[in-house]
């Protein structure tokens, strides 16, 4: 399967995070009825299960999806590129690396947050990803932090390393992982926002982007993060409260379009469900996606 990817530069001044068990195909179909140019993401795929498993189920998407993000969970560079491959066949616009996932599950796997303590292996991932991208963006999500290894310096020493491999795009969690004693759900909001340190790598790295995420829930604040960074990526507040979506157009990428209605959208995604009844998807999957669209 090859699918063509967005035609258009991309621009992340705006994002939705990969978040697992919400960013399916059908969430991403929705988001993209309320902005076109908000880029997504993908919920965490691993390596594994694209190498052994059953890559469509994993890959396909809308070509209405676009600007599209691919996020691969793992920690072995050559399984790394064979996946980077899979991606460029699929025309993913842009492919991730996740090294901020806090679950254990993750952790078994030896990657996610826990590479924050090795640069040096990322940067090897980051290198054998670039080779297999055919010029498509490898860029890498992180934390602040994990556990004791915390801390500007060493933050700052991930950033230089991985970006020597050819990473131009950092997407940061201001929190750090506490990795022992926390679930996935309260190492999203028990350790503390640091935004500072964000800020100061863009200052000590203005030649990288910089996207800042976590705990961010108004366009409002978007703005302001935006005088510091390059990019703001929002994650659970999107899921939520999806019509936030709706001005992020007109606010952050000055189209002329008059926001859509809620009912408009609704009326699209209607359309979309009843195509994808013919085709056998379960309604559920679809239909618990919209509950915050009057929120």
């Amino acid at each position: 399967m090859t699918l063509t990817p967005f035609s258009k530069p991309l621009n992340r001044r705006f994002s939705v995070a990969p978040m697992l068990d919400w960013t399916d195909p059908h969430e991403r179909y929705f988001l993209r009825l309320i902005s076109k140019n908000a880029l997504l993401y993908t919920e965490m795929v691993t390596t594994g299960a694209l190498i052994h498993g059953e890559r469509n189920r994993y890959l396909h998407y809308n070509a209405e999806e676009h600007p599209l993000a691919l996020q691969l969970g793992g920690s072995n560079p050559k399984e790394l590129s064979i996946c980077t491959q899979m991606a460029v066949d699929y025309g993913y616009d842009e492919i991730n690396l996740n090294v901020g996932c806090p679950s254990q599950r993750v952790q078994k796997g030896a990657f996610g947050a826990c590479l924050m303590r090795e640069p040096s292996l990322v940067a090897d991932c980051v290198n054998a990803m670039k080779d297999k991208a055919n010029g498509c963006p490898i860029t890498v999500k992180n934390r602040i932090g994990v556990d004791d290894h915390e801390g500007y310096e060493k933050l700052y020493y991930f950033i230089q390393t991985v970006a020597k491999a050819g990473c131009q795009t950092f997407i940061i969690h201001a929190r750090k992982a506490l990795l022992k004693g926390l679930s996935p759900k309260e190492n999203r909001d028990i350790p503390p926002l640091d935004y500072s340190m964000v800020y100061q790598l863009k200052k000590d790295f203005p030649q990288l982007n910089i996207i800042i995420n976590g705990g961010i829930k108004t366009l409002a604040a978007c703005t302001q993060h935006l005088q510091h960074v390059d990019g703001v990526m929002i994650g659970r507040e999107a899921y939520h409260n999806p019509y936030l979506l709706a001005h992020v157009d007109q606010q952050f990428y000055n189209s002329p379009q008059a926001a859509p209605s809620r009912e408009q959208i609704l009326q699209q995604y209607l359309n979309y469900i009843q195509q994808q009844l013919k085709k056998g998807t379960s309604l559920n999957h679809m239909t618990r996606h919209i509950l915050g669209l009057y929120h």
